[in-house]
Parts: structure tokens; C-alpha cells; sequence
């Protein structure tokens, strides 16, 4: 009998001869759980036994019974009634694994969308979820704020956070709170925070940075950070807060520009952070906090050291404590998302500071729309070898939304499962076994068709022959902002046209046309299963109509009108359909409406009515100062 397909595969499985076979009457009843020493000695260690009697698990705490439990169910969805007799050994490889969902960039999940999705992450054997907040959580004073956009509420919250709670995932709360902040300062009241009043121009002059970093030295600025607090931090029962504070791009060009200059940025930064945490400590939580900035200052690392628990009470009721590790009480959040970053120079830095800090790699899917999973996958391995190296604390997979959030869950499920796989174990981690748990799994397709093509459209860019940092044309193209308004993201989409060749183009498209027929021909057996399969279908769609509009972009160039003419008009009746389809699905799995997420369809209907090439070929094409940019 061939080895179970099981992701995360445990360390160690051994298949023995015979079968157990479940009775129809109560199958828990076969299940013997037992508090044992001779399962491994971690918080998460397991023994589970086959045999003809019956079915055994061995732990020490209850993680290890939960982990067991996960294997348990994957085993069963495999074989059905019918178990193969086995004796699996198993622990993880770090102590928290982790996943990130952006719920701030234009696609807020619904309740019942985020209870599906833990649901997997508990059979993945994540226990750890964070939804990265920027300003969609239903603050009472800021409605005005975030309405547009959908917010979670608090009673969501509590709903999501009790389901995780008997999942055994630990639901952290998380509200940047230092830079990513520009809807909060655009609120007419809080502009006084922000550290500049005004947009200027980024490091290579073709997009705008608009406010977002609070002023670090303004005396509101605390008061708003402490309310924010108070509200969001009730709802979660998690003694771990991840307060941001990355990419704090205006930080001294404002009103700290004198106090910068004066102490250096590094030292403001680092004194900034030292208030928030006091903030935090003094509810009872321990705080993350991602760490890019502060390795710009290596220098300054070490004071992290001294961040413990401030002397006041704790705004919760609780005693305040220092961890029992007797490590500081603070996090460092070591991200990076390309297949070369430096994770392992990085996170030397912070294990020889001693700082406590986690490996965050990430999905590779946002401005993408259907994946980019030659760079996610390289990318999630690289961290988990050096964050195991290096003794992190924990693993978590980001998965973030620029440009929109157009990408769907379905497309973040194969990077998901790989990144719960390589930090349970990183050793025994088969690649292969994805698309069969996938299917069984996740999209519910005894076919294996949808998950053959989810996997295979997510290197699907490759036929370019092109590729840049954090992006692909699939995904830049379409949602390429219209010229004028500068925004940073996907702002080189409308410039690909002239540095691929059409025959590479059509290759592309070929490709991803091929896998939406695959995937017609796949048979998800579940209403869930289904629409994951509707909102990959409606990604890859989008993502042909990028080719479509590199096809029009050249024929305009070229000079050929009636050609050209033809392109726009099945092009224009392609994005009108994608766009009421769209809309229809939304309200499904999203709240609040489709205008934050999808606006670049209508912008490429009007591109294609008017005729706009918006760059000459001699504009687009590359240079040698643009190159550098491009792998």
C-alpha cells in the first residue's frame, strides 16, 4: 500500500500490514486517546497508532491530541471506512505556524467566508491567524472611515475568535500603528497626525507616496493609538498583538523632521515603538511588530532587550508578566517576499541580538491575480531553512492584497498548505502531494482537475519570458491605475506590452485557457468546493484579458486600426461580462461592494473606447535603468 497522502507529512509514518475498518454505528468510539510519555516530548508531539482493534493517540498536552486528530481526519477523507494499519511519530518544527490575511487593500471576507478558511488552516495544523488591519475594523468614532471599504465587527470578531479557540488556533489582533495609514489621515480630524501633509514623489519618480505615517512626536498621536486599542483589543483573546509599524516611508520629512535630524530616524523609530509597546504591555499582551525597519538600524537592535513591562497596571485586569522564557517581550516580524531574500542574514541578525522574532515569508499571489508560485514556493522554503537555522520563534505566511485584492482564496490555497507544510516539517515535505491533498481536501474534486490547475496556472507568467519583483503581467496589465492618478501599484502595467514579444503573449494565454478547461472538466462535489472553482475560473479570466490588452497595445502601436478596432470591441464585451460576474459573486464571500477591488475593469473599458496607448513604445520599452528592476 502506497504512503498516505498527508500535508503536513509527519516526520516519521510506518505502514504495517492489515486494515482497520470504522463501524457504521460510532466510529469515535474505535478512538483511544491517552496522556502518555512515550509520545514525543513537545507541546504539539503525537503518537497515532493503526491497528486491526482500533485507533490509539498518544500525547503529552492538547496540542499534540489536535495535531493527531488533523492527521486522523486527512486519513480518513483518504481512505474512507477502510484504514491502512500505521504508526506515525510526530512533532513540528516550530512552535507557532502562522497565517496572514490582508483585510485592508479592498476585499473584507465575510464571517462565514473566515470560518471556512480556519477550518482548513486547523486541518493544515496552523495555530495561528492574523488579519492584517489597517483601517477595516468598525471603529464607532471612524464610520466614515471605513464604510465604503466594509469593516469586521467586533461581534464578528468574537465569533471568529471563539471558533479558533476550539480549533486551537490563537487568533492574533492586528492593527498597523505607525505607517499604513493613509485612510485614517485622510479623515479630516486625524490629518494633524500625519507626518506630512502632502503626497511627493517616490524613489524612481513614477509614482506618488501619499500620507500614511502617523507624526511620531505630535501630542494626539498616543491618544489615537490608545483608543484604537481599547476598541479592537476586548474582542480577541490572545495574549500576542502584531502592531505593524513597517514601511514608515515619511518618517522625518514632516513634523519630526527637526527631532530626526537632531537624534537620527533610528533612534525616533525606536523610541516610538518603545511608547507603543508600553500600550501593549499595559493590556496584558505581548507585541509583534515587523521588523524592517529596525534592521536599517542594526545598531539599535539590541534595546529591544530592555522593552519589558511597564511598571502601571494592566488595562485588562490582568498582572502583566515578562515571558516565562525570560526573553524580552517583544517580537520581531522578519519579512521578505522574493526567492532570494536574505532571510538567513537576517535572521542571524536577530537570534545573535537575541531578540525573539518570527520568519514571515509569503504567498506570492497579490497583483497576480492567478499566482506566482515558482517565486511563493522558493520563497516559503527559504524561510522556514533559516528560520529553523536560526531559532525562530514562529512561521507566518502572508497573504497580502495590493492593487486592490483581486486575487481570491482559491488561488492562496496551494502556498497556504505549502507554507503549513515546510514549518511543521520542513524534511519531510513532499511537493508533490499538494494537488491530491488539495483536491481531497480543499477543493472537494475526486477528478483532481481544479487543483491540477490551480497549481499549474500560478506558473502559468512563466511563458513570458518576463519577470519583475512582486508582480506579473497577468496581474499588472488589467489593474495597471490609470497614468495620472501616479499610485504606486501595478504602475508599470500598461508598459509590458512593448517588452514582450506577441508570441509569448499568445503563449501565456494558451496557457491559461488550457487550465480554465481543465479545471470545466473537474467535478467538486461541495457547494464550497464549487465556488472555489468559480472564483478561480473568474481570476484566470482576468488574467487572459491582460494578454488581450498587450495584444491591443501592439496593434496600436503597429499602426493597425482595423485589427486593433476588432481587439477592443470582443474586449470590451469580455471585461463587461467578467464585471457583472464578478459582482455577483462577490456579496457571496465579501462584504461592502466590488469598487474598491475591481475599478481597473472599467478603467481598461475606457482605455479600449478611446483608443489610449498611454505609453509610446520607446517609453515602455526597457532600459537600462528600468532592467535592474527585472529578473
Amino acid at each position: 500500500m502506497k504512503s498516505p497522502a498527508l500535508l503536513p507529512r509527519p516526520r516519521s509514518v510506518k505502514l504495517r500490514p492489515g486494515n482497520f475498518t470504522w463501524t457504521k454505528a460510532d466510529p469515535l468510539a474505535a478512538v483511544k486517546s491517552i496522556r502518555s510519555e512515550s509520545a514525543p516530548d513537545h507541546a504539539e508531539g503525537y503518537l497515532l497508532t493503526i491497528d486491526r482493534r482500533g485507533v490509539r493517540i498518544e500525547f503529552r498536552e492538547t496540542g499534540g491530541l489536535r495535531a493527531a486528530e488533523a492527521t486522523l481526519r486527512q486519513l480518513r477523507r483518504q481512505y474512507g471506512r477502510k484504514l491502512p494499519c500505521l504508526r506515525i511519530r510526530d512533532w513540528p518544527d516550530f512552535a507557532r505556524r502562522g497565517v496572514m490575511l490582508d483585510v485592508s487593500r479592498g476585499r473584507v471576507p465575510k464571517l462565514a467566508t473566515l470560518l471556512e478558511l480556519v477550518e482548513h488552516l486547523a486541518d493544515f495544523k496552523i495555530n495561528e491567524f492574523q488579519l492584517y488591519t489597517e483601517h477595516t475594523f468598525a471603529y464607532r468614532k471612524y464610520k466614515s472611515v471605513w464604510q465604503s471599504w466594509g469593516a469586521l465587527t467586533p461581534a464578528e470578531i468574537r465569533k471568529l475568535d471563539a471558533r479558533c479557540r476550539e480549533l486551537g488556533i490563537d487568533l492574533v489582533p492586528n492593527q498597523n500603528s505607525f505607517g499604513h495609514l493613509r485612510y485614517f489621515l485622510e479623515h479630516p480630524p486625524l490629518r494633524q497626525l500625519a507626518e506630512i501633509s502632502e503626497p511627493y514623489e517616490g524613489s524612481t519618480g513614477d509614482f506618488l507616496r501619499f500620507p500614511t505615517t502617523l507624526a511620531p512626536n505630535h501630542p494626539g498621536t498616543i491618544p489615537f493609538i490608545r483608543d484604537l486599542y481599547a476598541e479592537l483589543l476586548p474582542n480577541f483573546s490572545s495574549q500576542f498583538f502584531n502592531v505593524g509599524c513597517d514601511e514608515t516611508w515619511d518618517l522625518g520629512r514632516g513634523q519630526s523632521q527637526e527631532l530626526c535630524a537632531r537624534r537620527g530616524k533610528g533612534r525616533v523609530y525606536v523610541d516610538f515603538l518603545k511608547k507603543i509597546h508600553d500600550e501593549v504591555s499595559r493590556r496584558g499582551q505581548r507585541m509583534m511588530f515587523w521588523g524592517d525597519i529596525i534592521l536599517h538600524h542594526p545598531e539599535l537592535i539590541r534595546e529591544l532587550n530592555s522593552f519589558g513591562v511597564p511598571p502601571s497596571g494592566d488595562l485588562r485586569g490582568k498582572s502583566p508578566k515578562p515571558p516565562k522564557d525570560g526573553t524580552p517581550n517583544v517580537i520581531a516580524l522578519n519579512w521578505g517576499y522574493e526567492a532570494n531574500h536574505p532571510f538567513d542574514k537576517e535572521a542571524a541578525t536577530f537570534a545573535k541580538s537575541k531578540v525573539p522574532f518570527y520568519v514571515c515569508p509569503g504567498t506570492s499571489t497579490w497583483m497576480t491575480l492567478i499566482g506566482r508560485h515558482d517565486n511563493g514556493f522558493a520563497n516559503l522554503i527559504l524561510g522556514a531553512k533559516a528560520g529553523l537555522k536560526h531559532g525562530a520563534l514562529g512561521y507566518l505566511n502572508t497573504e497580502w492584497g495590493d492593487g486592490g485584492h483581486p486575487q481570491p482564496l482559491a488561488v492562496s490555497y496551494a502556498p497556504f498548505l505549502l507554507g503549513a507544510a515546510v514549518s511543521w516539517c520542513g524534511k519531510t515535505c513532499d511537493e508533490k502531494l499538494l494537488r491530491a491533498v488539495l483536491s481531497r481536501d480543499v477543493f472537494h474534486d475526486a477528478t483532481g482537475r481544479v487543483a491540477k490547475a490551480a497549481v499549474a496556472l500560478g506558473f502559468a507568467h512563466r511563458k513570458f519570458g518576463y519577470q519583475e519583483a512582486n508582480v506579473t503581467p497577468f496581474g499588472a496589465v488589467i489593474a495597471a491605475p490609470p497614468p495620472p492618478t501616479r499610485e504606486l501599484f501595478c504602475r508599470s502595467g500598461l508598459k509590458y506590452y512593448a517588452r514582450i514579444p506577441a508570441a509569448k503573449i499568445r503563449a501565456a494565454l494558451t496557457e491559461v485557457e488550457t487550465q480554465r478547461a481543465a479545471m470545466r472538466r473537474g467535478k467538486p462535489r461541495t457547494p464550497a468546493g464549487q465556488l472555489l472553482r468559480t472564483e478561480l475560473d473568474l481570476a484566470a479570466r482576468m488574467a487572459a484579458q491582460s494578454c488581450h490588452i498587450m495584444l491591443w497595445q501592439q496593434a496600436l502601436a503597429a499602426g493597425q486600426k482595423k485589427l486593433a478596432r476588432k481587439l477592443a470591441r470582443s474586449g470590451i464585451r469580455a471585461l463587461e461580462a467578467i464585471e457583472c460576474d464578478f459582482k455577483a459573486y462577490w456579496p457571496v464571500r465579501n462584504k461592502a461592494t466590488t469598487a474598491k477591488c475591481s475599478p481597473f475593469l472599467r478603467w481598461r473599458i475606457n482605455d479600449y473606447r478611446r483608443g489610449i496607448l498611454h505609453f509610446s513604445p520607446n517609453v515602455a520599452r526597457l532600459t537600462p535603468d528600468n532592467k535592474a528592476a527585472v529578473g
